[in-house]
């Protein structure tokens, strides 16, 4: 994918993320707002990185390293760029950042029902861990 360009987003691009997450990914969370995003990359400037094509955004994964695990959320990808190497190109680029920063293991959130997600996950080599459930608790109301 030669005219595919990954980048790390820049607080300029956080109102883009935002719309193009509404369009492009499954579900919201509590921190998809510009506060949430403007934490995110005032805190580690490399975590949110961008796949552009044409100088159009056309995928987003948040590769958060926290010193010890490798977190990936938000893989999204623009719906008519779907199976066109994306998906794969991020999270080759989010690998190569966890090496880097001397991680060791990457784990994915990825919902049980976005089947589509599954097959993408699974082509980059991530298999799911059904030992292991996730627990939250919101820790402000909204």
């Amino acid at each position: 994918m030669d005219d595919l360009h990954i980048r790390a987003a820049t607080a300029g691009d956080l109102e883009a993320v935002l719309g193009f997450w509404k369009t492009a990914a499954e579900g919201t969370s509590i921190s998809d707002d510009r506060e949430g995003l403007e934490r995110l990359v005032a805190r580690d400037a490399g975590t949110l990185l961008l796949a552009e094509r044409d100088g159009d955004m056309v995928g987003t994964v948040i590769a958060g390293f926290d010193g010890w695990r490798c977190h990936l959320y938000r893989l999204a990808v623009l719906p008519g760029q779907r199976r066109r190497g994306v998906a794969r190109a991020l999270l080759a680029a989010a690998a190569e950042r966890f090496v880097e920063l001397g991680g060791r293991r990457a784990d994915a959130m990825v919902l049980h029902d976005n089947e589509p997600a599954h097959h993408a996950w699974r082509a980059a080599g991530y298999t799911p861990q059904a030992e292991w459930g996730r627990w939250v608790k919101p820790l402000v109301e909204g």
